[in-house]
């Protein structure tokens, strides 16, 4: 079901919890919201759509991939950009992120995988595992 996207910089500031299989409706509407949103946006982390649980939604490239529980084991390459945010009012903002990054997330069967992303999906990657810290841009 795709919701509204979340705009309160206190709610988004939250760290997220841990999700668990009782999670697996909120990865749906959260990619659901992404898909609605594609034309602005390029991945969403759950809190941005209320709910504070470590998933995260991102085009991969023309493939949409959800994670659960990412977490960023290793990164190299930093370099400085600009980035904007649906959840965000304003235009882009200046950050650091790195060319390179390893992450260890879940899959919906609650499969461990580990990969590296680099260029546009790491950067896209950093920014969602941000939301679940709680850290904006």
């Amino acid at each position: 079901m795709i919701k509204q996207v979340i705009h309160d910089p206190l709610f988004l500031s939250g760290k997220s919890e841990k999700a668990t299989k009782e999670d697996l409706p909120v990865a749906q509407d959260l990619l659901d919201t992404l898909i609605a949103n594609r034309t602005g946006c390029v991945g969403m982390a759950a809190n941005m759509i209320g709910v504070r649980k470590r998933i995260i939604a991102f085009d991969d490239n023309g493939k949409y991939t959800v994670m659960f529980n990412p977490e960023i084991i290793k990164c190299s390459g930093e370099y400085a950009t600009e980035e904007g945010c649906l959840s965000l009012l304003g235009g882009p903002r200046p950050c650091k992120r790195y060319k390179t990054i390893k992450v260890q997330w879940q899959t919906a069967e609650f499969q461990t995988r580990i990969k590296t992303f680099t260029g546009w999906p790491a950067q896209i990657i950093q920014h969602e595992i941000d939301h679940c810290n709680g850290v904006l841009i």
